[in-house]
């Protein structure tokens, strides 16, 4: 390895940037953050048969980026559910200037009690109902989970709740002043 490449890897390793970091070092590399050996198309070439060598590579590849994939997934569950949970406070906003200037911290106080009652029944019975029901069978409604017990993935549940909570406030906002 050249001093330009050592320079280039060490300069990316220490600024922490793992999706350009690609580090070489003996006999791994890294790409992407990802330990990938050097010899994938060496070990794969055994069969001969230009197919098999590319599902080969393919599937090395699979497995290597398979823990990158689950943790964009979640990180993009996490930021769609706080864009739809800012969607609270538009509503907010738009019921409060739907109402005279004596209302407006009753409707503010409506919409934070609508969220906060929301996350307890979303918690305790809403995520059951609506996605704890048995594999094996069909069900109109759920009946497992009930309190995130059992196998819940907790940014699936953050993003549900978003848009339930949301559009409690939805509903409450056609009340204002009624």
């Amino acid at each position: 390895m050249s001093q330009s490449d050592t320079a280039a890897a060490s300069f990316f390793s220490s600024s922490g940037d793992r999706f350009l970091a690609r580090t070489i070092s003996g006999s791994s590399v890294s790409i992407m953050g990802l330990p990938v050996t050097e010899n994938v198309y060496e070990a794969c070439l055994v069969s001969g048969d230009s197919f098999a060598t590319l599902q080969c590579i393919s599937k090395e590849f699979e497995e290597a980026t398979f823990g990158l994939t689950r943790e964009i997934n979640t990180w993009l569950l996490i930021l769609s559910a706080a864009l739809i949970f800012f969607m609270q406070a538009g509503f907010a906003m738009l019921c409060a200037g739907s109402v005279r200037l004596k209302n407006v911290a009753n409707t503010m106080l409506k919409n934070l009690l609508d969220a906060c009652g929301a996350a307890v029944g979303f918690f305790t019975i809403g995520y059951a109902f609506a996605f704890g029901g048995d594999t094996e069978s069909t069900t109109f409604i759920g009946t497992s989970n009930f309190f995130m017990r059992g196998d819940v993935s907790r940014s699936f549940w953050l993003f549900q709740f978003a848009f339930a909570a949301t559009s409690a406030t939805i509903v409450a906002g056609t009340l204002a002043e009624r």
